[in-house]
């Protein structure tokens, strides 16, 4: 071999081996990118919720309902519900910065939960799905890459109750019962009393609206929006009493959106006598309305919550995730009531006028009054 060959031949023998190694390299990446998507896969949840925790029937059992049906597509993923016991917005913060370390995501349902924003601040590895509010501003910043906050338009599906109360009302009596006066429970609340309105005027029906004397809820801003307003998601006792002294009143259809303390409600009707019916909310309520051979649930007001909750820790596994702050309607079937057959009680004729108002829900026809559009529930676009 000449001395320019064995030249050529190093030099072909430091490509080879630069190429073999850059390829080595390139597999390490590739594997370190692969655990780290099954690390992703096998991401570990915390639910943190009201006083009334994740069996509430309502609205955070939905919420958890979406992450186990996660876990059941992914079962390497874990999740730990915790409940913080007293409902107040400092110290629902505080239970969420105590585990805020020791998961990927985490789950927090509920306006009280508002402050979380500035533990996304400082923790930027972790990601927050909250749900029922906005993320209260840190510095004048109110969108924020690690917190997706999904909220509904709670109103569309009160208004449906409302209308679904005021035609099949056989006292012309009808109720909401609410547990504190947060957004989303004031949305409910003047969603349903824009139905009924609006089947009063639209199918000549005569349904009084009942609001019991000291119940009234003061909103986040401190005005009286009226109602019927327990003042918890979880005092079953008062429920109780309420739902009692609406039905003294003559009142035969009550929408409950009050978590836990709708329970309390539910009883009450359960052991009236006489046709007195619940519009259930959040989810599906017409299991727990069963009362011997009979149900008293007419139909649910509901959001679709954990099908979005799902959704959103799926984007976190496929690297799709994006924080924002979204509000959502019945044009995404986000909104609604149940309509499936054999888990309501509304007549054909109802129910038809119930689908006719939903497709102009859906377009934008009619717009309910919620807590700060600026309309009113005996003023509202559609009316």
């Amino acid at each position: 071999m000449t001395k320019g060959t064995k030249k050529l031949a190093v030099v072909l023998f430091i490509a080879l081996l630069t190429v073999v190694m850059a390829a080595c390299g390139n597999n390490a990446a590739d594997k370190k990118e692969a655990k780290a998507g099954t690390d992703k896969d096998g991401l570990k949840i915390a639910i943190v919720t009201s006083p009334s925790g994740v069996d509430d029937g309502s609205f955070n059992e939905d919420n958890y309902n979406g992450i186990l049906s996660f876990i059941d597509k992914h079962p390497n993923a874990t999740v730990k519900a915790i409940k913080e016991e007293t409902g107040d917005p400092a110290a629902a913060v505080q239970a969420v910065a105590d585990i805020v370390a020791d998961y990927d995501v985490i789950v927090t349902p509920g306006f009280q939960f508002a402050g979380v924003s500035s533990l996304a601040v400082e923790n930027p590895d972790k990601m927050f799905i909250l749900n029922d509010s906005e993320p209260a501003p840190v510095d004048g910043q109110t969108d924020f890459d690690n917190i997706y906050a999904m909220n509904f338009a709670e109103q569309e599906s009160g208004f449906f109750a409302g209308m679904a109360a005021a035609l099949e009302t056989k006292t012309n009596k009808v109720a909401v019962v609410n547990g504190i006066a947060y957004p989303s429970n004031v949305n409910y609340q003047f969603g349903f009393e824009s139905g009924v309105h609006y089947a009063n005027k639209i199918y000549g029906k005569n349904v009084e609206l009942v609001e019991l004397s000291g119940y009234a809820g003061t909103d986040v801003e401190g005005k009286d929006v009226g109602g019927n307003y327990a003042g918890s998601f979880a005092d079953e006792a008062t429920g109780k009493v309420i739902g009692n002294a609406l039905i003294k009143q003559g009142v035969d259809i009550i929408f409950v959106a009050a978590g836990g303390t709708g329970n309390g409600v539910f009883t009450a009707v359960k052991e009236a006598k006489g046709d007195v019916k619940v519009i259930g909310v959040d989810v599906d309520q017409f299991d727990d309305g069963k009362n011997g051979s009979e149900n008293i649930i007419l139909t649910s007001a509901v959001k679709f919550m954990a099908m979005n909750i799902e959704k959103t820790l799926s984007s976190v596994v496929d690297g799709s995730f994006k924080g924002g702050n979204v509000v959502l309607h019945a044009d995404t079937d986000s909104t609604g009531f149940i309509s499936e057959e054999g888990r309501h009680q509304l007549s054909e004729d109802t129910l038809a006028k119930l689908n006719e108002a939903y497709k102009l829900v859906q377009d934008g026809t009619i717009v309910p009054s919620s807590n700060f559009n600026g309309h009113t529930p005996e003023k509202f676009p559609g009316l």
